[in-house]
């Protein structure tokens, strides 16, 4: 039997303050179920790293996904395509199966969230971390479902790399502008060492739902896409709406999760 594909999530409780507050993780249990039950139906597998590989303070935890073939060579988990999937996401139990869509290429979903934040990042990132080297904006897309296989092995490299040379300038640009951590300097890398990119539709990465005015108690958004990202909502103080309605999703499609 040939290798499988992988579909690669973080679940790590750093207990810290803000965007890292231990509530926050609250109801990845449903994200990490709903990710189960896709790849027991899709032939796939599932990996949830569930430790640091560094302190956070060290290399931010979105930096540290990047270190994802070292991971699973350590793992010894053998693959052919891995799907690197952020955990504040459910998948619909009918998603197609997207590994078969992505031609072997870095393949990732549109963004169709705030342009005002990705173009004042894009111009950011430019200025004070690329040298003047713009990327097409219309070809941004969300960290959060990102598909490779083995051959871009090298490429992540580069990622960690430009961490590492770049780490206090890159904390003083997010402590200053408030564009992020990863995604623009990523976005930006695939097209400054000209990544072959697929892009699949919006479907399969539903982020900013709220300012779509789809994310509510009808379940409007769940009749729009494959896969829901419950980010940037408003007035979500403790992370309780994202968690409300991770859950609310959840039971949506599957039903009262039962716990091991």
């Amino acid at each position: 039997m040939g290798k499988k594909n992988l579909v690669f999530m973080m679940d790590i409780d750093i207990k810290g303050d803000g965007r890292y507050d231990s509530s926050r993780r609250a109801a990845y249990k449903y994200s990490i179920d709903s990710w189960k039950r896709w790849c027991d139906k899709n032939n796939s597998e599932l990996f949830v790293l569930n430790e640091l590989l560094l302190d956070n303070s060290e290399m931010g935890v979105c930096w540290q996904r990047y270190y994802l073939f070292d991971i699973l060579d350590v793992n010894e988990i053998e693959y052919n395509q891995i799907l690197m999937v952020d955990a504040d996401t459910i998948v619909h139990p009918d998603c197609p199966n997207f590994f078969d869509m992505s031609e072997g290429k870095l393949c990732a979903a549109q963004f169709d969230g705030s342009w005002d934040w990705v173009l004042r990042g894009i111009e950011n990132y430019s200025k004070y971390i690329f040298d003047g080297f713009m990327m097409p904006w219309y070809n941004y897309f969300d960290c959060g479902f990102i598909i490779v296989n083995d051959k871009h092995r090298e490429f992540f490299k580069i990622i960690t790399n430009l961490y590492l040379t770049y780490k206090d300038n890159l904390t003083i640009l997010q402590d200053t502008f408030h564009n992020g951590t990863d995604q623009t300097p990523v976005n930006m890398l695939v097209h400054k060492h000209d990544i072959d990119l697929k892009l699949l539709p919006y479907e399969f990465n539903m982020n900013d739902m709220s300012r779509k005015e789809i994310l509510a108690d009808d379940m409007l958004f769940t009749k729009c896409g494959w896969i829901y990202q419950y980010n940037a909502i408003p007035n979500n103080k403790d992370n309780k709406l994202t968690n409300y309605f991770m859950e609310k999703t959840y039971k949506y499609f599957y039903g009262e999760l039962v716990e091991n």
